[in-house]
């Protein structure tokens, strides 16, 4: 599915937010669903089956992260969480929990169109696409091999599997936490300084200024994200 005539969930306690989202999605040819609680909102995403979720975390009848929680359970659909808690805390334990991505309000209606964008053309995206291309990055999966502006890129094992996995969830903002887990395993999930290692490794191969990263982006505090401006 293309995202435009996607479905989209809209779960906040706020009728405003309800209604400018409502009204600009619309302009946008989404179709809109809504619901004002946590709970109506687990009811809507079983029964309206849509292709995102916005979601609150401040719900007048249970914590937002309590909704992302019951529906990673069952659902893989993309989440985008909507939020006034700015607190590095907060952005982490929502994306830990599966949030695809988290935008703090107020927030810019461009930014969260283009945002919803990312994240359903990355659902639908083939999971075995064995060729992945961001501008002049190329990853040949099946040869395991890395390629800028057509030049090979030699990278040892682990570089190349923390790349893989960043490119293979652009446009998701990635914790320190899940790319340890992804990558080392359960037992390294607090060593931090592993991925700032292979982190800045990884941009001085692939990146024109390695001070200037364009494809691997630090969310502070909160982790990683893979983004191309093509």
């Amino acid at each position: 599915m293309q995202d435009k005539g996607a479905r989209v969930l809209i779960i906040d306690d706020e009728s405003q937010i309800r209604k400018m989202l409502k009204v600009a999605l619309t302009a946008h040819k989404y179709h809109i669903n809504e619901a004002p609680t946590g709970q109506d909102g687990l009811n809507q995403a079983a029964l309206f089956h849509p292709d995102l979720i916005i979601l609150d975390l401040g719900l007048p009848d249970m914590n937002g992260l309590d909704v992302l929680r019951e529906l990673r359970e069952w659902t893989t659909v993309p989440i985008i969480v909507l939020s006034v808690r700015e607190s590095e805390n907060d952005k982490v334990a929502a994306l830990d929990l599966g949030a695809d991505d988290y935008i703090t309000k107020p927030f810019g209606m461009g930014e969260l169109l283009a945002r919803i964008r990312v994240a359903i053309r990355h659902a639908v995206k083939s999971d075995t696409e064995p060729v992945i291309s961001c501008g002049s990055l190329t990853i040949d999966m099946a040869h395991r091999q890395v390629t800028v502006d057509k030049s090979e890129i030699r990278l040892t094992p682990t570089e190349y599997d923390l790349l893989k996995h960043l490119i293979t969830h652009a446009g998701k903002v990635l914790t320190h936490r899940q790319l340890l887990k992804a990558i080392w395993g359960i037992d390294y999930q607090q060593k931090d300084h592993y991925l700032r290692v292979y982190i800045r490794q990884i941009r001085r191969k692939i990146e024109k200024d390695p001070t200037r990263p364009e494809f691997i982006i630090t969310e502070p505090g909160v982790g990683y994200r893979f983004t191309s401006k093509t």
